[in-house]
């Protein structure tokens, strides 16, 4: 994915990240893509563009308009998720169309998203992929407004020790772990580990309470920082990310149950 400004080098690997992501979701579906011919446009949708698809490029570039500035490219390997909002109204519709022309793989939406519920593998992974597409669309959102308006940090790496989320702050963020493994403290207690893949900070920022617990990073980490307010709209239109959520959440609990029957067995000991 390209934006139409200048954006920085997390922006880049989170690019590549989701093309990672995307391929990984198409071969856990397992769904044939039907392929699609784009030819040059100047303005409008592609001749064939149908919001109940979602479609893949794989040749050539994707320009997305918003009002008649463009706001992003799609490039090979990238998905094009249908605008919800339709296009009703024309100064409200996001148009996608070619210069060069491209080649492009469509999916049926509804009959995708109906394998992606019945393969936890495939909602875990579609979890990730629209938690770092919301990560992207930040980033140019943020590079879009005035220099003087406050930005969103939405990407951060750590580097072995660094605490990701300390014990009692204010909960503004949920994260998702992109790479990378940090280990779970409770009052400097090693409770539970947090492993790629995995969202976390959630229960805090879904219930306005306080951290319950230190993040803190064990190996090098890269982590997107979504806010709390977009990760609760992201779960009220996404069911699967419900899902991945609650997976990690067990995880969690088993973990710790781990924890504490190993604490229990050194005190009998002793």
């Amino acid at each position: 994915m390209l934006a139409d400004t200048e954006l920085t080098q997390d922006f880049t690997l989170l690019t590549q990240q989701y093309r990672e992501l995307i391929d990984a979701l198409l071969g856990v579906v397992g769904m044939p893509g039907m392929p699609l011919e784009v030819a040059p446009a100047s303005e409008g949708n592609f001749r064939g563009y149908d919001g109940n698809q979602f479609y893949v490029v794989r040749r050539g570039t994707i320009d997305a308009s918003y009002q008649g500035k463009l706001v992003y490219t799609l490039e090979e390997g990238d998905i094009l998720l249908p605008d919800i909002a339709g296009g009703a109204q024309q100064d409200s519709t996001v148009y996608y169309r070619s210069a060069a022309g491209g080649r492009l793989d469509s999916y049926p939406a509804l009959e995708f998203m109906r394998r992606v519920f019945n393969e936890p593998a495939a909602m875990r992974l579609w979890s990730r992929v629209l938690i770092t597409y919301s990560g992207l669309m930040l980033r140019i959102t943020a590079a879009s407004v005035p220099e003087e308006a406050p930005s969103t940090p939405g990407f951060e790496d750590y580097a072995p020790g660094e605490i990701i989320i300390r014990q009692g702050d204010r909960a503004d963020y949920v994260f998702n772990m992109s790479s990378g493994v940090a280990e779970v403290l409770v009052d400097n207690v090693t409770v539970g580990r947090i492993a790629e893949g995995e969202i976390f900070g959630a229960m805090a920022a879904l219930t306005h309470a306080d951290r319950s617990a230190t993040v803190r990073a064990k190996t090098a980490c890269s982590v997107v920082k979504v806010p709390k307010e977009q990760f609760t709209e992201l779960i009220k239109s996404n069911p699967a990310t419900i899902h991945s959520l609650l997976v990690d959440m067990a995880n969690s609990i088993v973990n710790l149950n781990e924890q504490l029957v190993g604490l229990r067995g050194n005190h009998g000991v002793n």
